[in-house]
């Protein structure tokens, strides 16, 4: 997916994988951005090179195809849950190929699956129809999103049938959290400077990565700037997607700009 122009934006989408999901904040940012998206990998319609062999690893690389085939040799990287740590680590093994880094909701290196995410990678095919029904933890952050209940229940009704539109794989949630157990990234990371925002949602709304997991970003470089988007949870960039696009394209643009003064120098 590339729409727009501008700025360039990448972003990698979360744990389920498709782009799709993520459509609201991608046409929100491609109103005042170029917008270069992706599903991961080893989705089927995805297109893309996946080798089971570099797990991770092959996600990792997809950033830089992508970037190639869009004809971008620089761009702000932007990861969304699961994709922010692939985004973290493409800046860091491709620095120069990264103007700027967008964490949003993002795990942490070292991120461990807790009690609920385990119970469910027992059997994620046959536990699927307990996870769809766990979801609906959800409904809060959307209803806050959506002030009135009606509007609340039109969001979720909207987001529910762009979700199942394009529906995930339990199979392939499972393989991408198993794959982080042979993933080590802290040193990698803590060794980098790059200009970073990490973006999250209200800590009392995110039931899915705790905003203080995210934060630990903050104290790995403790350099990075910090935005919160009022009134959502994990789901802000969906939810609030032109309060996301305020967030971020600020970001975007200041950095490009001091990529293009350093040219004109150089």
């Amino acid at each position: 997916m590339d729409v727009g122009t501008g700025a360039p934006v990448v972003i990698v989408p979360g744990i389920q994988g498709r782009w799709e999901w993520m459509s609201p904040a991608v046409h929100a940012l491609s109103s005042r951005c170029r917008v270069v998206t992706f599903s991961l990998a080893d989705e089927p319609t995805c297109g893309a090179r996946f080798d089971p062999t570099c797990g991770f690893d092959s996600y990792v690389e997809q950033v830089k195809d992508a970037m190639d085939l869009a004809g971008l040799s620089t761009a702000v990287v932007t990861g969304v849950s699961y994709g922010g740590l692939v985004a973290a680590a493409f800046a860091a093994r491709y620095p120069q190929r990264v103007t700027g880094l967008v964490l949003v909701s993002a795990i942490p290196p070292g991120w461990a699956p807790d009690a609920r995410v385990r119970f469910y990678l027992r059997a994620p095919m046959l536990l699927s129809p307990l996870f769809l029904i766990g979801s609906l933890r959800l409904c809060r952050e959307i209803v806050a999103a959506n002030p009135g209940v009606l509007s609340g229940m039109r969001a979720a009704a909207r987001h529910g049938i762009n979700a199942l539109t394009h529906m995930f794989s339990p199979a392939r949630m499972a393989r991408r959290v198993k794959v982080l157990e042979q993933v080590q990234l802290d040193h990698e990371l803590s060794a980098m400077r790059m200009p970073t925002l990490v973006v999250t949602g209200d800590a009392t709304l995110d039931r899915v990565v705790p905003v203080r997991l995210t934060e630990e970003y903050t104290r790995v470089w403790p350099h990075a700037e910090r935005v919160t988007i009022a009134r959502t949870g994990h789901l802000g960039l969906i939810t609030r997607p032109d309060a996301f696009a305020d967030a971020v394209v600020p970001f975007v643009n200041r950095h490009m700009r001091s990529l293009s003064r350093e040219k004109r120098v150089g």
